[in-house]
This record gives structure tokens, sequence and C-alpha cells, in this order.
């Protein structure tokens, strides 16, 4: 599904315009942004967890050369879904 496809379905099923169901959408993803740099975790209920991981520096071989070479330390994200999540996509089966 694609954000036209999301604020398309959000605008019909709260019955507000377009362009008020795509600021939400943007304010919700600025949310998260904001809460995983600051606090580095955010929890939505029936949804799951996002939160911040920190990856420590590693080697690993570059796969063109065979070369070894570090992995610099990186913080990524990460999505945890949550149990009514799960199930409603088990169900679709």
């Amino acid at each position: 599904m694609t954000k036209p496809e999301i604020v398309a379905f959000v605008s019909q099923q709260a019955d507000i315009s377009k362009k008020t169901a795509s600021a939400v959408l943007d304010s919700l993803v600025m949310v998260i942004h904001e809460s995983l740099k600051s606090k580095g975790k955010i929890k939505i209920a029936s949804l799951g967890t996002f939160r911040v991981l920190d990856l420590h520096a590693r080697r690993g071989v570059n796969p063109r050369t065979g070369d070894e070479m570090t992995i610099p330390a990186m913080r990524v994200p990460r999505f945890t879904p949550a149990k009514a999540l799960r199930k409603a996509v088990k169900k679709q089966k």
C-alpha cells in the first residue's frame, strides 16, 4: 500500500478531506522519527514497537573484492509487531 492509498483510505474511513488525512499521516511519521531520535522507542498498541538498536563495529568482507573491511558502528531502527498485528496477518492465510 502506498502513501496515496493510505491517505485515500483514512480520508474515506474518517470522513475527512484527503489534505487533512495527508497532514495527519505526515504528523504521525514525524512523531515516530522524533521519538526514535530522542527516546529510542515508541510503542503503538495493537501495531507494535519501534526501537533503535545500537550495532557495534565489526569486521566484514567486501563481496566484490573479498577484502576484509571494518563495518562502522551504527544505530538502526527495528520494528517488533504487536500480538494483535501478528494474529491479523496470520488469519489471512
